[in-house]
C-alpha cells in the first residue's frame, strides 16, 4: 500500500514494514513547515495502526536530510516572537511523536544529513548509514542553536560528542558518526538495502506488543532513579506474564514452536 503526500512518501508491504521517505530530493530534503506537517500526520497514522510492526525512515536522492529549510528559516525574520515560538515547536513535536513511535523506527540512512537532519537520525531506533556521507550540527555557523533537536541529540551521543560536535559547528564523516553513536552502523551505499532489510528480519522476530512496552520500559528506566525502577520493573515483568504474547511465547518456547508473530 502506498500512501502519498506532497513532501513524504509511505509505503507498506504485507509484512507490515512502512517506509517513510522524506521526498524534496531536490531540496536535499530539508525540512519545511510542509514536510514537518505532513511526517507528523504519517506517524500519528502509523503509531495507531496495528497492523504496521516496523517503520523505516529514509531519504529520496543523494541526501538524508539537509535540515532546515533557508527560506523557511527567513519566513522566521518577520514572524511575531509567538509566531516563532510555535514554528519552532512544530518540529519539537514532531521529533518527540517520531522518538516515542510505539514500533522499532529504523533509520535508513541514505546521505548525508546537518542540523535538523541530524536531530531525525537521533530520533531512530538503529541507524544504518552509508560509507562517504558527512553530517554536522551546523547552527552555530548561522548564529542559531540546535535548540529543538538537543534533547534526542544528545541523548543519543552524549554531552562529551555534543560539545565536540555542536560547538564549532564543523562537518564529520559517516566513521566518525558510527564512533560517537549517531550511527548504529555504516556500509557501502550498494548493499544499504540488504543491510536495513537484515535488521528488519531481526525485528519482525519480536512480539509487537513486547516491543512497544520494552520501548516505553526504555524511555521510562532512563529518566528514573533505580529505587523508582525496582517497583515499576518488577509490575511490568508482572503484567508481560499475563498477556497473550507472553503466554503464547512461553508455550512456544516449551513446546518448541514457533509463534504467530514471526515471519521469514
Amino acid at each position: 500500500m502506498t500512501t502519498t503526500y506532497e513532501t513524504i512518501l509511505v509505503e507498506t508491504d504485507a509484512r507490515g514494514v512502512a517506509t517513510v521517505t522524506l521526498n524534496r530530493p531536490d531540496k536535499h530534503n530539508a525540512l519545511n513547515g510542509g514536510l514537518i506537517a505532513e511526517l507528523y500526520d504519517a506517524a500519528e497514522k502509523l503509531a495507531a495502526d496495528d497492523s504496521v510492526r516496523i517503520v523505516i525512515l529514509t531519504g529520496a536522492g543523494k541526501s538524508f536530510c539537509a535540515g532546515g529549510d533557508f527560506n523557511w528559516f527567513a519566513s522566521n525574520v518577520e514572524k511575531s516572537r509567538a509566531e516563532r515560538v510555535e514554528q519552532s515547536a512544530t518540529l519539537a513535536r514532531l521529533l518527540r511523536r517520531l522518538d516515542t513511535l510505539p514500533k522499532p523506527l529504523i533509520g535508513r540512512i541514505n546521505g548525508s544529513a546537518y542540523g535538523g537532519g541530524v536531530g531525525m537520525i537521533s530520533v531512530c531506533d538503529y541507524t544504518i548509514g552509508t560509507e562517504g556521507s558527512r553530517f554536522g550540527l551546523t547552527e552555530v555557523k548561522l548564529g542559531l542553536l540546535p535548540a529543538n533537536i538537543s534533547p534526542y541529540v544528545v541523548a543519543r551521543i552524549g554531552k562529551v560528542h555534543s560539545r565536540e560536535t555542536m560547538l564549532s559547528g564543523a562537518l564529520f564523516d559517516s566513521m566518525r558518526a558510527e564512533r560517537i553513536g549517531l550511527l548504529t552502523e555504516v556500509v557501502a551505499a550498494d548493499v544499504l538495502d540488504a543491510a536495513t532489510e537484515s535488521v528488519v528480519q531481526n525485528h519482525l522476530q519480536a512480539a509487537p506488543g513486547a516491543v512497544a512496552d520494552t520501548k516505553a520500559l526504555i524511555a521510562y528506566v532512563a529518566s528514573h532513579d533505580f529505587e523508582t525502577n525496582m517497583i515499576y520493573t518488577a509490575d511490568r515483568l508482572a503484567d508481560a506474564w499475563e498477556t497473550e504474547e507472553g503466554i503464547e511465547g512461553i508455550n512456544s518456547f516449551i513446546n518448541k514452536s514457533v509463534p504467530s508473530w514471526r515471519v521469514k
